[in-house]
């Protein structure tokens, strides 16, 4: 972990330098946890001069817990990742706090399930997830979903690239993976199935499955004017996307050095989602699951849940051992941001392209 910390600390420091001659404008810096199109809507904000009074930074850790750690040293000031550490940010006091939620995964993940394996046969059995990420809160909401106990399985802590192997040569009987780690596994183990994925509706309605926007708390207190900006700055990149989502793809392509047909496979080309790979909150939607907009944002998540929801994390964390007790949600919570916006008239209703 000192290792990974000093290298993010490394490309953190590369990526903040500015040339000398060149006039300085505020400065914010802007994580994202992994390599993802999702997370990265501030780079188009900053290729297409939505933020012009502020010089964009941004770093792709591919590193969560590094980037998580970044943000609460105050080394970034914008972070952009699952929201499934909100909860641990809390205990661990760190001040930071998530302030939108920005897409919930919709079909991306995925259990797939070994050859003549169903829930009836699978008490002993080893199965693969990545602990203390989406993953493993998937695994154990389905698992829980058919009865299963959670203790009735040997947990096995690998990411979905390193699951494929296992699954291949009969190790597992069941792992957490997506794309393309999902075809390279059913095409090549035949009988393999998958068990349920984030786009069913009663994972969508749970709200955990959901990528969000963290920020510092320093910098939401003493930089106001600026993550007053910056949350606007994302959603119109949003909005730029939307009218423009080929070239907006091709930004992201750039940016994540992901090939273009990547990009396309997870954020779509419709301006608005993907079966199978993410759903992008409008403004509007992300606003009525902070409580500060009225209205139903979609899939029965329910107005003003993203408290709750936090909650249900902690509740499933500490059932699956990471935490060992739930806390006040609302310390990890901060939608003031979204009401500013709110109460200044800033809207946003976006609908998919044909």
């Amino acid at each position: 972990m000192i290792a990974k910390l000093k290298a993010a600390a490394a490309a953190i420091t590369m990526a903040l330098a500015v040339p000398a001659g060149v006039s300085a404008k505020e400065q914010i810096n802007i994580g994202i946890c992994v390599s993802w199109p999702g997370y990265a809507m501030h780079e188009i904000a900053r290729e297409k001069g939505l933020a012009d009074d502020y010089d964009i930074n941004m770093v792709i850790f591919d590193d969560p817990l590094g980037g998580h750690a970044a943000l609460a040293a105050g080394q970034i000031d914008i972070y952009e990742c699952t929201g499934d550490y909100t909860p641990l940010a809390i205990e661990r006091g760190s001040g930071v706090v998530s302030v939108a939620f920005a897409n919930p995964s919709y079909g991306v993940d995925h259990i797939i399930l070994a050859p003549d394996i169903d829930p009836s046969n699978m008490k002993g059995k080893r199965i693969g997830a990545p602990q203390a990420y989406i993953g493993q809160l998937l695994m154990g909401v389905w698992l829980d979903s058919k009865g299963v106990s959670l203790d009735d399985v040997e947990w096995v802590n690998l990411l979905a690239d390193e699951a494929v192997g296992p699954m291949l040569s009969g190790d597992l009987a069941a792992a957490y993976l997506y794309e393309p780690w999902i075809t390279k596994v059913m095409e090549n183990l035949p009988g393999s199935s998958s068990a349920v994925h984030t786009a069913d509706p009663d994972m969508l309605k749970t709200g955990i499955f959901m990528d969000v926007v963290y920020m510092n708390g320093d910098f939401l207190s003493n930089r106001r004017q600026a993550a007053l900006d910056m949350m606007k700055a994302r959603f119109d990149a949003l909005g730029w996307w939307n009218e423009n989502t080929a070239e907006g793809n091709e930004i992201l392509s750039k940016f994540l050095k992901w090939p273009l047909a990547d990009v396309e496979s997870v954020i779509g080309t419709n301006g608005k989602f993907l079966d199978g790979g993410i759903y992008m909150y409008d403004f509007n939607e992300s606003a009525q699951v902070c409580g500060v907009l009225e209205g139903e944002p979609p899939f029965e998540i329910g107005n003003g849940s993203m408290e709750q929801v936090v909650s249900n994390i902690n509740e499933w964390w500490v059932r699956l051992g990471l935490m060992k007790e739930v806390h006040d949600s609302s310390a990890g919570v901060d939608c003031s941001l979204m009401a500013e916006l709110v109460k200044g008239g800033y809207t946003q209703s976006l609908k998919a392209n044909d």
